[in-house]
């Protein structure tokens, strides 16, 4: 990346969204945000991912005086209800039941804060959202996923990218925005802000 191009921060502690927005071909650093997130309105989904990314990456943004700053929040959705990571592995098994042989979306929201001279010049607010559908789930194969003890950190008690892809049947929209950081969308904000994908 040019020396003249600003400095971007990702506001974020996950190591999946640090390894995809790898893929980008930009230099950037990883600055976890300290934002509080139990003030975020609850519903709608897309309201909700949109200010808690915003909080994310505002945490950061006002504590530095020039760069790009990414935040990102991803949820789970089904039933009208907002699936966050289980408290426990029953919690888990009751998540992965509720989402056994249906179909369910994943949101991410994304905020793209520039700042330069100790003043915010551009902000950029997006959201994704992707369907994903579960097979027919048995006791037995919940039970044997829960004991890995993956679903423990992950919101809606499943990582797509690792042992929970063999629960899977299918998705429709970005497979990236499932993991935590849809890469597609994210790469035109940024490019919108004169960073050049690839490091050109």
């Amino acid at each position: 990346m040019a020396a003249d191009l600003p400095r971007i921060i990702l506001a974020s502690a996950s190591p999946r969204r640090e390894e995809i927005l790898g893929l980008l071909g930009v230099r950037f650093t990883v600055a976890p945000s300290g934002f509080d997130e139990s003030s975020v309105v609850q519903w709608p989904p897309e309201e909700h991912v949109l200010e808690s990314s915003m909080g994310k990456a505002a945490f950061i943004e006002c504590r530095i005086p020039d760069g790009i700053v990414i935040g990102a929040d991803t949820i789970v959705v089904v039933d009208d209800k907002i699936l966050g990571k289980p408290a426990d592995v029953e919690d888990a098994r009751r998540m992965l039941q509720l989402l056994s042989g249906r179909s369910h979306y994943v949101y991410t929201g994304l905020c793209v804060i520039r700042r330069a001279g100790d003043e915010t010049v551009q902000t950029i607010r997006d959201y994704v959202r992707t369907e994903v559908r579960f097979g027919k789930l048995t006791d037995d194969i919940i039970n044997a996923y829960v004991e890995t003890l993956e679903p423990l950190d992950k919101a809606g008690a499943y990582g797509i990218q690792e042992r929970g892809s063999v629960l899977v049947e299918g998705i429709v929209g970005d497979y990236f925005n499932v993991v935590g950081l849809p890469i597609y969308r994210l790469g035109g904000m940024l490019m919108e802000l004169g960073v050049p994908l690839f490091g050109r």
